[in-house]
């Protein structure tokens, strides 16, 4: 028989259809196996091997979802700051990302999971190298994650024969692994870093194993005026020609879009991660999210790597998303509080292809997170999800589940161990900087 959690008198946001993301209610939440067996009101029996937690003073929702990231760059946090994306990229970044080993990248995806678990994200996207590392990670750590090898196709024939191949190997090998926590797409990186018959590789191998794609499309002025120049159209028509929107596609960034490109993302489907962290702080501009979500385009939450942001908290995506589009468009009503929580969580599940991950309701998985709404900053007990939205944080969460195992209680992490993986990265940053 299985072992149940019971958790009852806490706070219950289910982020259910219908719900707008505004109800919160006191009740019992119980999880069987890896599924939430029972939400709402009242008590449960329990029997004399079942697990019971008082959920007094905390607020159980669904895990938060991170739609788009580089997590082995949280080694690179810090290392250069306040400067533009193609100086960030072509003299600092790549050039130290050059130098990264296996070992790299397995200890900064370690740090990054650490810091996602703790700030209350169970779900995330991931676009790297050696992404057997980042898989194995994932699997040690209980997390859920969608991965991918991202390939920049900046070099020789036989160089970029040899990158997609792994990128096939790889999506084949981890898709529905780690008790289907994985699952894998195909993922270009980016059309200013591939050519055209490259990308056309990818979209083929993509129908080939049935997966979908993910790539950075339209992030900055400079990168869309240069595809202009070279092939003619916009990256948008660009990637359309390609093939590329032919598969269930995810698109990080968006920033530079017009209402036709908004039309053709919505006509193909073609959801977009939303980095707002990351796009202000390379100045690259604020994506046009209510004109996005207007149209009818899927939009979620993503923080890009922890060197670019500098942080992995999609609760501050989250804050960031409800405000910066009030300031812009003048328009105070343009993401109201719900709606940009449901973009880091139910929406976040559904553009990466979860169907049942993103709310609490019965027979869901059972990714979970406790927020502690004891604080000052909880109090008086008006709105709890305004008070999520525009005063809360990662550091509120106290306990995480994913696939109904506990992977943090009371703010430590149950599955990796926080000192190693912090040594580890700092040795692994001094001997990049050697």
């Amino acid at each position: 028989m299985t072992t149940r959690t019971i958790i009852r008198g806490g706070r219950l946001l289910t982020m259910a259809e219908g719900e707008a993301g505004a109800v919160v209610s006191e009740g019992t939440l119980v999880l069987a196996g890896d599924r939430i067996e029972y939400i709402g009101p009242g008590d449960v029996e329990a029997r004399p091997e079942d697990e019971i937690v008082d959920g007094r003073g905390k607020l159980y929702m669904p895990g938060l979802v991170n739609t788009h990231g580089h997590a082995a760059m949280s080694l690179l946090r810090g290392l250069k700051d306040d400067v533009n994306l193609q100086v960030w990229l072509q003299e600092y970044m790549w050039p130290t990302e050059a130098k990264y080993t296996a070992a790299d990248v397995r200890a900064g995806t370690e740090l990054s999971i650490v810091e996602m678990l703790k700030s209350g994200t169970t779900t995330f996207m991931d676009m790297y190298d050696h992404m057997d590392q980042v898989a194995e990670a994932v699997e040690a750590s209980g997390m859920r994650a969608c991965l991918n090898r991202g390939v920049i196709g900046l070099c020789p024939e036989e160089v970029q024969r040899a990158k997609l191949e792994e990128a096939i190997r790889f999506a084949r090998a981890w898709n529905g692994a780690a008790d289907g926590r994985i699952t894998t797409t195909m993922a270009p990186h980016a059309p200013y870093t591939c050519p055209p018959e490259y990308i056309a590789k990818f979209v083929e191998a993509a129908h080939e194993l049935d997966l979908p794609i993910h790539t950075h499309m339209s992030e900055t002025a400079r990168e869309v005026e240069e595809n202009a120049a070279a092939y003619g159209v916009r990256p948008v028509e660009h990637l359309r020609r390609l093939g590329v929107f032919s598969r269930p596609c995810l698109v990080a960034h968006g920033v530079h879009l017009t209402d036709e490109e908004i039309d053709i993302l919505a006509s193909h489907g073609v959801g977009v991660s939303h980095n707002p962290g990351s796009n202000l702080k390379l100045a690259s501009g604020v994506a046009r999210v209510p004109a996005l979500r207007k149209a009818g385009v899927r939009v979620s939450l993503g923080t890009d790597s922890a060197a670019s942001n500098n942080n992995l908290d999609i609760f501050r995506e989250i804050r960031l998303a409800a405000l910066i589009h009030k300031g812009v468009s003048g328009d105070p009503t343009a993401v109201p509080a719900a709606e940009a929580l449901r973009m880091g969580t139910v929406e976040g599940a559904r553009s990466l292809w979860l169907n049942d991950v993103g709310t609490l309701e019965a027979g869901m998985k059972a990714d979970v997170i406790a927020v502690d709404v004891t604080g000052p900053h909880y109090q008086p007990e008006a709105d709890l999800v305004s008070h999520l939205v525009y005063a809360g944080s990662g550091a509120d969460v106290s306990d995480v589940w994913v696939n109904g195992k506990q992977l943090v209680r009371g703010r430590v992490c149950l599955t990796l161990d926080e000192e190693r993986v912090y040594a580890e990265a700092n040795a692994a940053l001094r001997r990049l900087r050697g």
